[in-house]
This record gives C-alpha cells, structure tokens and sequence, in this order.
C-alpha cells in the first residue's frame, strides 16, 4: 500500500490557509449609493463585482425625538412603504459577500443627538428597523443590513460614540463606520473615533483644498492620510470622488491614483482601500482602479 508523505502536504496546506486569510481580509472599494435615481438599481450596483461594502444613503432626520426620515432620492419613497422591495436587493448584495450599510446623516437633512439617552434610543430605533431587531414598519423590508455608516456633517460633535457604543451593545457583530472630512481632526467625529470603536473610517479626501490631491501633487494628501492612519481609526479608506463632477476638488485621474497616490497610502498597515462618491458619478472608475486598490 502507497503512503503518503504528511511533511509534504502540510506546507501546501499552511499556503492554503494564508492565501484564504488574506482574500478575505483584502482591500476593496466602498461605493455610496441611494441618493440619484439615475444610478441604476442596488442589485444591480453590487451585480458590477466592483464594490466590497455599500452604504444606502441617507436618513436625514433622526433624534431629539424626530420621527426617522430616510431620503433615497428618486429610489423609492419610504413613506409609503415604497422602499421595502429592497430587501431581496439588499439580501442579493449580501449573498455575493458585500457589506452593506446605512448611512447616517450627509451634507443636508436635520439631524442631532442631544443626550446620552437620546443616543441610546436612536440605536434602539436603528437595531430594530434596520438591524437584527424587530419591528412592524421596516423601511427596507425584512432584510438585516450589517452596519451603520455615519457621515455625520451638520451640528454638534456629541454624542456619536455613544450611538456607536449603543449598537455594538445590541450585538458586537454590528459594524459601524465613519466618513469623516479630510482635515484632521474632523470636526463632527473626532470624539467618536477617538474611542476606536469604528471598524472602518473612509475619510473625504475631496471638497478641502489643504488635503486634497491637485496639480499631480499628492503632498496635502499623504500629509493628511498619514494623520488619520496615527489616529485611533482602525482601518482607513482613501474617499475620493468617482468623477470631476462628484466634487468640487479632489478628482483623482485612475492612472495618477495607481501610479502615483495608491504606492504612497497602501503601505500603511490601516489602509482598507477606496471609497467612492458616489454610484452615480461611478462610470468606469471603480473598474479602472479595482485592481490596483
């Protein structure tokens, strides 16, 4: 009878194990979608196999007591219950191994948290209509998202670790992210991502001169990134706009992202890869870049 030879075989297994750990562990592209009608579908946004993480964008309305707003522009219309279709998306987008978000707050809406406890009921509020709770009026149908994004841009700096603390409190399994303006610290979530509770912070390279990309010249940038990747984020996303008409600055050709910006970020052990504004304004980028992210 042949034998086979363990002390040959265990190596090949040790390389299995490493390559499967890091694939699932690599560095992807995060996209924004919800806020253009025009952007096509989310099944069909996660269908393009560009994207590793998606954020629904946005509820603009919530604490101090307000009723929950969720705008998805000329997606769907939430208060007819005209969004829960979604949930066979959402559902979709998971099976294919994409995380999926919602996103707190944006550049407009009325939102705030006044108090610790207003905190922890926004989270009650989140986990039980978004999340792993229960509810009878879920937005986006029956579908469990995987976390909550913030991109809190408007109002106090208050209050938002301990919204982020609450829902991890519901289940560690919760993830939650922050998208914070390229200018360190930023101005909304710096207390909260200084508790280093965020598991991924996809900072706005874009919209502030003094750390954008310009003029070939990454130097503002690399500045700034290597601020945000010596604070407490854990793991940091370069966000950039996915064309010249997504922000006002900040615009990052895909051959000068590769060449030049990408060697100069990714060798920061926090790095996590692109972050996009937004789906709409997403035509070709992401496939230019995805490679090299």
């Amino acid at each position: 009878m042949k034998t086979h030879d363990s002390s040959a075989i265990l190596p090949i297994l040790i390389l299995f194990i490493f390559l499967l750990i890091n694939l699932s562990d690599g560095s992807g592209i995060a996209v924004y979608w919800g806020q253009n009608g025009n952007e096509g579908t989310l099944s069909d946004t996660c269908a393009t196999g560009n994207y590793q993480y998606v954020l629904i964008s946005f509820l603009t309305t919530f604490g101090n007591n307000q009723t929950p707003v969720l705008n998805l522009a000329g997606h769907c219309d939430p208060s007819s219950n005209g969004c829960t279709g979604l949930s066979t998306d959402i559902t979709s987008c998971q099976n294919q191994g994409i995380t999926v978000l919602l996103s707190l707050g944006g550049g407009s809406g009325n939102y705030t948290l006044v108090s610790t406890d207003d905190a922890n009921q926004v989270a009650a509020y989140l986990w039980n209509n978004y999340l792993g709770g229960q509810s009878d009026s879920r937005p986006l149908g029956s579908a469990v998202l995987d976390g909550i994004d913030f991109d809190i841009e408007l109002g106090s700096d208050n209050y938002w670790g301990d919204l982020a603390s609450a829902l991890k409190n519901y289940s560690q399994s919760v993830l939650v992210s922050a998208a914070p303006q390229c200018p360190y610290p930023d101005a909304h979530l710096d207390l909260a991502i200084a508790t280093g509770i965020f598991d991924y912070v996809w900072v706005q390279f874009y919209n502030n001169e003094q750390c954008e990309y310009a003029n070939n010249n990454d130097t503002n940038l690399v500045s700034a990134w290597n601020q945000w990747t010596s604070s407490q984020a854990n793991v940091v996303f370069l966000g950039l706009p996915a064309s010249t008409d997504a922000a006002n600055g900040g615009y990052i050709p895909p051959d000068e992202l590769i060449s030049q910006v990408l060697p100069s970020v990714n060798a920061s052990s926090k790095y996590g890869g692109v972050m996009l504004w937004s789906k709409y304004y997403d035509n070709g980028y992401s496939s230019a870049i995805k490679d090299s992210v």
